[in-house]
């Protein structure tokens, strides 16, 4: 379900403007991973946003709305707040503190920069995380030992062998991107010293090598793959591939693994969509591991991450605090547009009844003038109220002060009356999608 759904980064800005066209989304952003979607919403109506961000998945992926249903997480308000925060910092990652998602989070900022529907709310928030992320990185010790899916492959596949045969075992990695890449330094760090490498091409292998000096790196092109994984006792696939490179068809005939590295061929799959069908799990000879099986290199540092995780959940607490009252002070926007709008009314409507008190010729000088005495009034008998609506943290006016001040205003000059800010923006999306 996953793979059908995963939206690749160059497809983001299509993906926001297709949600920010339904009739109650307002604001989005798209962050998909190896091991997660996720669907962030600014949405007019609670219930009808969810709907149609339910249908429009739907639709993209081509699997029914009931299905999705059973899956899907919804996660609200400060919930959701606190949601990214953890994952910016490593904390719902399958490797505790992997430094991977945190580049992601930074991603869907770069990205979303320019896009219309990556707005204010999304934006702000989508940056605060990647501050959340740095800090619980940079305070806590959550990043050492493995910090990415590819570490966590690599701890994986040392746990599968016996320990005897960890500086014999034959290597190889198919795929020499970025997840690639990262398998062999991780390779490297365990005192890796051979392995193998299939690429599309050589170019990236040879960079790679060139990086990594004194490890000796075996180029092999694509056509030679199965010959690769017949001398091979791990396997690791990272590659972009649509299809399966490896099925059970594939693996049947391949030679057996000594007994003395385990007995069995390791298939550590760290693609999506899968390299490896997971048929090949149904021989004797062999065993896959993807994405999912990660979870058992965090059980084995349970304690740890708890210890880690409470450090980094009283980080996330202060900034969830933090970017809720800047969330929160925005409510004063409407109110301050609002009491500006209606003090422009009635200062345009008196400007005209006092001019057509006098003749049509009256100098332009004069006019203006008139004009911009009505104007200086408006504007100094607004200063103080306007003063007491922002929250900018530049006086000692605390937030619920600010709010109070909003709602009195809103009272004071019936500022509520007019169709809400909400109901306006709801009917002109509704109305613009029917054109």
């Amino acid at each position: 379900m996953r793979e059908k759904l995963a939206i690749p980064e160059a497809e983001w800005p299509r993906a926001v403007g297709e949600l920010c066209g339904l009739n109650h989304i307002e604001e989005a952003a798209v962050l998909s991973t190896c091991n997660r979607m996720e669907i962030y919403v600014l949405a007019l109506s609670r219930h009808r946003g969810i709907k149609e961000v339910t249908e429009w998945m739907s639709k993209i992926s081509g699997i029914p709305v009931s299905e999705i249903r059973q899956h899907r997480f919804l996660l609200y308000d400060n919930d959701a707040t606190q949601h990214l925060f953890e994952v910016s910092a490593g904390l719902d990652s399958l490797v505790l503190g992997e430094g991977q998602i945190l580049a992601q989070v930074k991603q869907v900022v770069k990205v979303g920069q320019g896009l219309v529907g990556f707005g204010r709310n999304i934006s702000g928030l989508f940056k605060h995380a990647i501050t959340v992320g740095k800090r619980v990185r940079t305070e806590t010790n959550i990043s050492a030992g493995a910090v990415s899916v590819s570490s966590a492959a690599v701890e994986l596949a040392l746990m599968k062998l016996p320990e005897s045969s960890h500086a014999t075992a034959r290597m190889l990695v198919i795929g020499a991107g970025k997840m690639g890449k990262l398998v062999i330094k991780h390779l490297v760090a365990k005192g890796c010293t051979k392995m193998v490498v299939v690429n599309r091409s050589e170019e990236r292998v040879a960079a790679i090598r060139e990086e990594i000096k004194d490890i000796e790196i075996i180029y092999k092109p694509q056509e030679e793959m199965l010959r690769c994984a017949a001398e091979a006792d791990v396997i690791f696939t990272s590659t972009a591939s649509e299809t399966p490179l490896f099925l059970k068809e594939n693996v049947t005939d391949l030679p057996p693994i000594y007994e003395n590295v385990g007995g069995l061929r390791l298939f550590i799959d760290i693609s999506v969509p899968r390299n490896v069908g997971s048929c090949v799990n149904d021989l004797e000879t062999a065993r896959v591991y993807n994405v999912d099986d990660l979870k058992e290199v965090v059980a084995a540092n349970k304690e740890d991450r708890l210890r880690k995780a409470m450090e980094a959940q009283a980080i996330i607490g202060e900034e969830s605090k933090q970017f809720q009252a800047w969330r929160d002070s925005l409510e004063t926007v409407p109110t301050i547009k609002k009491l500006r709008a209606y003090a422009e009314r009635i200062r345009t409507a008196e400007l005209e009844k006092c001019l057509s008190k006098f003749d049509d010729d009256i100098p332009k000088k004069s006019r203006k003038a008139v004009d911009d005495l009505s104007r200086g009034i408006v504007n100094k008998i607004l200063h103080g109220p306007m003063q007491h609506l922002r929250c900018d943290g530049s006086d000692s006016r605390t937030l619920s002060e600010t709010l109070e001040n909003m709602h009195a205003l809103n009272r004071m000059f019936s500022l509520e009356t007019q169709i809400s800010v909400l109901e306006q923006k709801i009917r002109s999306k509704v109305e613009q999608n029917q054109k």
